[in-house]
Formats: structure tokens, sequence, C-alpha cells
């Protein structure tokens, strides 16, 4: 140990004195963030090499603070040639929109309350409405995100039962997070038909048995499988779920609104066609293609949507 090298060492109360740019935040953290740093330069002074002087450290120490308590989340320029990249906050929200949601959230909002009653009311029902007409679809939902929405319609429709999809459409996203995963996460047992490339009707109706809860299908957005293949259109899954009385579930992903191909985009299924084939639920994003904030939205049966919102992890 070299007692000289830990003389250089300065104090935490020096080093606060020297910070210029700290007043409007907590001292705790700054100190917190010295002792920290003054921790490393004293094991380096125990093994004798500990080479700088303690002006040198002060500002060391003071240059991490500065890089500790600057803003995370940084303005970037999209060079990627991917315009919803997940890794850059997706879709840009529009700035006349940004600002009315700032204006809402600096202040308190009726999220659940009634004004015309004086009540307790329903946050689902600011959306309801609006997306129901805008999808056609009976009912609808909003939760934190596509995958929250997933889970929780596998968690109310097929826990502890069977859930079936194509081996085709299991797919995974950014993050690790795969379909199979998520199916085992909601207390649901995964039963696999067809294969990746060619799965037939036959396929599912065969799978159908007491223990199926559901079929969940997904759309396969972010791949394509070419050459000998063959898949179920949704309409046909979704006559054989009233056939055999089976909720058919749909995973748009992303989902659309509009058809933005004219603007370069490829084209993708419209949430609201995807209503209209009579599927009982339909998950997808509100901040990819619509360029919202992160949500999961859930649309379809009002039965269905009923029994989501009545569930605990809705919350």
């Amino acid at each position: 140990m070299n007692q000289n090298q830990l003389k250089e060492l300065p104090s935490v109360s020096e080093v606060l004195l020297e910070c210029k740019s700290t007043k409007s935040l907590n001292n705790r953290y700054i100190a917190y963030i010295i002792k920290s740093e003054l921790e490393s330069y004293r094991r380096s002074a125990k093994k004798g090499i500990l080479k700088l002087k303690r002006a040198q450290i002060t500002q060391n120490i003071l240059w991490e603070i500065e890089r500790s308590t600057a803003p995370n989340m940084q303005s970037v320029i999209n060079g990627t040639g991917i315009v919803l990249h997940t890794g850059l906050g997706r879709a840009p929200m529009k700035e006349t929109i940004a600002k009315r949601v700032a204006k809402r959230v600096s202040g308190y909002t009726n999220l659940e309350f009634d004004l015309p009653t004086g009540t307790r009311g329903k946050r689902q029902d600011h959306v309801n409405g609006l997306l129901s007409a805008l999808t056609g679809a009976q009912s609808a939902m909003a939760v934190n995100n596509n995958a929250a929405a997933v889970l929780l319609a596998l968690n109310e429709l097929g826990e502890g039962k069977e859930v079936i999809v194509s081996r085709g459409q299991q797919v995974e996203i950014g993050g690790s997070f795969r379909i199979p995963d998520v199916i085992k996460k909601s207390g649901c047992i995964l039963k696999e038909v067809g294969s990746t490339n060619r799965t037939h009707l036959k396929d599912y109706e065969k799978a159908i048995t007491k223990k199926t809860g559901m079929i969940l299908w997904v759309h396969t957005s972010n791949y394509v499988v070419r050459g000998f293949t063959h898949d179920v259109s949704l309409s046909d899954l979704v006559l054989l779920g009233k056939k055999k009385r089976v909720p058919v579930v749909a995973d748009l992903g992303s989902g659309a609104l509009v058809d933005i191909s004219e603007k370069g985009v490829p084209k993708d299924m419209l949430v609201q066609d995807v209503v209209k084939s009579g599927v009982g639920l339909v998950t997808f994003s509100g901040d990819k293609l619509l360029g919202g904030p992160q949500a999961g939205l859930i649309v379809g049966k009002k039965a269905l949507v009923n029994k989501l919102k009545k569930n605990p992890i809705a919350r």
C-alpha cells in the first residue's frame, strides 16, 4: 500500500464543493457517485498503481458526475433506412400530438372518473368507442404493449389449456421474445401443428381436442418463407373455430388502419379486414404503423373483450 497515493484522494465534501451544475440534483445521488469513484481510486492506490494527482482525480470525478447525471434519452438522426426502428423509439410522434399529450399529463385528468356523474369511471371507455369505429369491431381495449395484449388473451382464454399455433408462425421479435415463451408464461400449453414451410387446415382440425383453449394465428411480418409453402387463411381458421367452438385470436404485430403502400412502405394487412374475417380477437401495436405511444390494442367480439377486461392482469 502506498500512503502517499492515498493522500492524493480528495474527500467527498471537497468534490461536492467543486460541483457547479448540480443544484437541481439530489445531493445523496451525487455523493453516491463520488463515493463509488473514490473507492475505485482507493483500490488503485492500495495496489500502488495510482498515478494521478488530487486535482486530476477531482476533475475525473466531476466528469463522471456530469456523464452519470446527463439525460439517458437523446435525440438521434435515423440513418439506418429502417423507418420503424424499434431501437430508436419506433414511430416518432407528431409534434402537435406530443404537445397535446404533454398538456394533459402535466396535470390531472379524468382517466377513471365520470365527469357528468361525479363517480368512478372506466379507463377503457376512452378508447373503446374510437377503436371500435376505426376497426369495425364490437369492442376494444388498450394495454401496455402488444406482447402484453397477446399474453392477456392467452391467459384469459387458454390458461391450463392447449393453444394451437402453426410451426411456421412461432415468431421471435426484438429482444429474443418468442411466441412459445409468451404462451408458456401465460399458463398455456403450446400445441404445434404443421411444419415450418407448410401447414394445412387438417393439421389444425386434428389438433383440436377437449383440451384446446384457443387457436393463435400470428402475422409473420418480420420474415417471409418462400418456395414450397402452404398456409391456412385466417377466414378458413375462423370457420373451423366456429365449427369446433374454439376462439381464434390474431396477433397482427404492427397493425395498420390505412394502406400506406403508395408511400413506398410494403403493404400490410389492415386491422379492419382481419376483423371482417370474424376472428374473435385481434391484437396489434399502437406505437408502430399507427405512430402513437407504446400500447397494445385489442379489438374483437364484445363477449371476449369483456372477459379480458375482467382479468386481474389487465390492470
